[in-house]
């Protein structure tokens, strides 16, 4: 029962008590109130119960949030509602066995309004391996749509040659399953193998794309720029990207030496109010995760290397304490690390975007371009260079990134990309003089035309949607409406083509379909995490179909939670994240952690579980761990 509801009750009853005693002969005492309040409503039996409950938490180590689950508070109240006399909970064995499938099969049920709109709105089959607590490599496959992402199933691999031909059967099994029909699109990560089940898959369904992820592909790009070790074969963009590395390796070099003792971190640990992160390798942009965490707190550190405490506990390494305290204190140094983080954080930026389960694909062509753009800027102001002149540094940085885009951009991103009516506003195309229309960029409308013969292979509907878009592109018939040019910029683009797009109903039906698709494979990566919470060393006896289980469970069920208006109110509000980190939600403003942000202070340690290795596709399921 609801305090304020408990509360409301007692009063009602307390002033009844009080008329009866007033009507009658008799004089009312406090003591006969409290006495008779405590028979009415069981007050020792609930207070037993609270004791039982909380116990059941500090002896099985149960997380305090789990208090804040729906399904937590619904299980109490069904108890306490219903007369179950001499029932005995749920076993060992019948909670991992029938219960458990009596549930899966339960949440199956519950999906299926959602999967009853992946004909209309199509889905995207989202994949990434990954190696349990046992170094068992699976693979997970999940089912993207507006809705959000849905769990289907994870492959145990032991065994098998993870080559691109085992990849494909893999992915045409799911793909049946789901309807070759309804899917628009493969995306894994870029490896070779995944590459390659990725042009059978194509060459299997014409109607399927396969899409490389794009946060994969920024990742691999910032490894490229900040990681020179990876480049070595190019000795000029190893010359000039050298330095970041450099500077890396004395980030590293600086929290390791703080780390790896603990006087010096309990001296850290005065100084400065946020903590280092030692951040794994496979985590998506880690050396600017570190970078923009050594930046956060420069002022303390500073404090901390002239402080007497720090001077007087330097016996066991002068030299290194030493090096320690000229890094920290030497300003070429810090504008260094400032420089890397200006002209990064356009790349950065655009990865935190596309690092969502939010739709983006048609964002992505657009993305790309402005990036590379803000880079250049940042390169030039930095080098107290204009436009026309040249950049060495910069040239590198724009191979490096152009090649990514080259290997990444595909048919399908084009096509996303011409359906956005904001591309062919005159607000958004003034903004920037060389901004052009879809229509009349010579690479997207290469593109689009190979994706729409892919689509409508019978010639008739092929002709009829090239009309559709050049009537759309042009702003022509039924779209040279005034309101329908006027919320081309303003209005979201799935939105204006609900409005205004019958008059074009092969393209508007595209339009539903690409709009709301995903751009990456982050959720099958943050799943990952989701399979190692439920896989843990603790429970590593646990077979892969069981886990399985419990992860379809868990992770669709999060699912349905966030589709309904609930979960956005009230004291289940988000239930399912942040943990413990939070006594309320109050001073955190809104917390997008539904969607996984990359760098969040505070969030850091409930995001990334410190036995959470990352795995084989690496990202957010890699380290992030507060010491």
């Amino acid at each position: 029962m609801h305090p304020r509801k408990y509360h409301c009750q007692l009063l009602v009853w307390i002033m009844i008590q009080k008329k009866r005693k007033a009507s009658g002969s008799g004089s009312w005492s406090a003591s006969d109130s409290i006495t008779n309040i405590g028979k009415s409503f069981n007050l020792k039996l609930r207070d037993q119960m609270d004791a039982e409950i909380a116990r059941m938490f500090y002896a099985s180590g149960l997380p305090f949030h789990l208090a804040r689950s729906p399904y937590y508070v619904s299980c109490i109240q069904f108890v306490a509602n219903n007369a179950l006399a001499s029932y005995v909970p749920p076993g060992y064995n019948k909670l991992r066995t029938s219960l458990l499938q009596q549930e899966r099969a339960h949440v199956d049920r519950l999906l299926q309004p959602i999967k009853g709109t992946w004909k209309e709105k199509g889905v995207s089959i989202v994949s990434d391996g990954w190696s349990d607590s046992q170094r068992r490599p699976l693979i997970n496959f999940m089912a993207v749509t507006e809705s959000g992402p849905m769990f289907l199933k994870a492959v145990d691999c032991t065994g098998e040659i993870k080559d691109k031909y085992f990849i494909y059967g893999l992915l045409k099994e799911v793909i049946e399953e789901v309807g070759p029909q309804n899917v628009i699109q493969v995306i894994t990560d870029n490896a070779k193998n995944c590459a390659g089940a990725g042009h059978l898959i194509e060459a299997q369904f014409e109607n399927i794309v396969w899409t490389p992820s794009v946060v994969h592909t920024l990742n691999l790009a910032l490894q490229n720029i900040c990681m020179a070790k990876n480049i070595e074969n190019n000795a000029l963009t190893y010359e000039e990207c050298r330095w970041i590395t450099d500077l890396a390796e004395d980030v590293v070099f600086v929290k390791n030496f703080i780390m790896n003792h603990s006087m010096r971190l309990a001296i850290f640990n005065e100084f400065v109010p946020l903590k280092l992160l030692s951040v794994a390798s496979t985590r998506f942009a880690s050396v600017l995760v570190m970078l923009k965490r050594f930046k956060l707190i420069k002022g303390s550190l500073q404090a901390m290397v002239i402080s007497e405490r720090w001077n007087s506990y330097r016996e066991d390494d002068k030299e290194r304490a030493k090096s320690v305290k000229e890094f920290v204190l030497d300003d070429i140094w810090w504008d260094k690390m400032t420089y890397i983080l200006s002209f990064t954080a356009p790349i950065y930026d655009m990865l935190r975007v596309c690092d969502t389960d939010r739709p983006c694909l048609y964002l992505v062509y657009d993305m790309w371009d402005t990036m590379i753009e803000k880079v250049k800027g940042a390169i030039y102001r930095h080098e107290g260079k204009i436009l026309d002149e040249t950049s060495t540094f910069y040239e590198e940085v724009h191979k490096i990134l152009v090649d990514r885009w080259n290997k990444n951009n595909t048919p399908l991103h084009c096509l996303a990309h011409s359906l956005n009516p904001r591309y062919y506003s005159g607000h958004w195309l003034h903004k920037d003089p060389s901004r052009v229309a879809p229509h009349r960029d010579m690479e997207v409308a290469r593109e689009r035309m190979k994706i729409l013969k892919k689509y409508f292979p019978n010639l008739e509907e092929c002709k009829r949607i090239i009309t559709e878009f050049a009537d759309f592109s042009s702003k022509l018939g039924e779209f040279a409406d005034i309101d329908s040019i006027r919320d081309r910029y303003e209005m979201d683009p799935k939105s204006w083509w609900v409005t205004y797009g019958a008059c074009a109903p092969l393209l508007q039906t595209l339009a539903f379909m690409l709009l709301v698709q995903p751009s990456s494979s982050s959720c099958a990566e943050r799943n990952c995490s989701t399979y190692s919470f439920v896989h843990s060393v603790r429970r590593n006896k646990m077979t892969p179909k069981r886990a399985e289980d419990l992860i379809f469970i868990h992770s669709n069920l999060r699912l349905l939670s966030r589709r309904t208006p609930q979960y956005m109110k009230g004291e289940t509000k988000m239930w399912d994240i942040a943990g413990d980190a939070f006594d309320s939600f109050e001073d955190a403003g809104e917390l997008e952690i539904a969607q996984l942000s990359l760098d969040e202070p505070k969030l850091e340690a409930v995001l990334f579980s410190e036995d959470g290795d990352g795995g084989d596709g690496g990202g957010p399921g890699g380290q992030a761990i507060e010491v």
